[in-house]
């Protein structure tokens, strides 16, 4: 399949991304409580994967594929709840724009590096002159952002 076929589902989430942190920051005020308001904000996350475990239970994991895995695996969603916790706090304070400006271009940056040193298991892409340039535009435009 190729990849450019999934930027719009790519696109789509990153939308909602923004629109996420925004309603979780709503959970927040409205909760008072920062941890009470991660919580129930994670709780419609494990009910759907639940349910989506009970609708398609298959394929699952053997023992092999559980001991080929690296011991870092399974902490992805607790790096993904950095950034929810962080916009639940912070961005009525610096607002939407400026927080994922700078969840994105620190996303991007940290991303550039994971392609091009292949690290935690990434193919490596080499971060040329090209990819250093969109990582530097897409920084200055995040402090015009952030400044104005």
């Amino acid at each position: 399949m190729n990849g450019r076929l999934l930027y719009p589902f790519v696109l789509a989430a990153g939308a909602l991304q923004a629109i996420g942190v925004t309603m979780n920051a709503q959970l927040r005020a409205a909760f008072i409580n920062p941890w009470l308001a991660a919580t129930v904000s994670f709780l419609p996350i494990v009910f759907v994967f639940l349910a989506m475990l009970a609708i398609r239970p298959t394929p699952l994991p053997t023992r092999d594929d559980l001991a080929r895995m690296p011991w870092w695996a399974p902490l992805g969603g607790l790096a993904g709840a950095v950034a929810v916790f962080g916009g639940l706090l912070f961005v009525d304070t610096i607002g939407a724009g400026p927080f994922n400006g700078l969840l994105i271009t620190a996303n991007l940056l940290t991303s550039l590096a994971l392609d091009h040193f292949g690290w935690i298991g990434m193919p490596r892409h080499r971060a040329g002159g090209q990819r250093l340039a969109g990582a530097a535009l897409m920084a200055a435009g995040i402090v015009l952002i952030a400044r104005f």
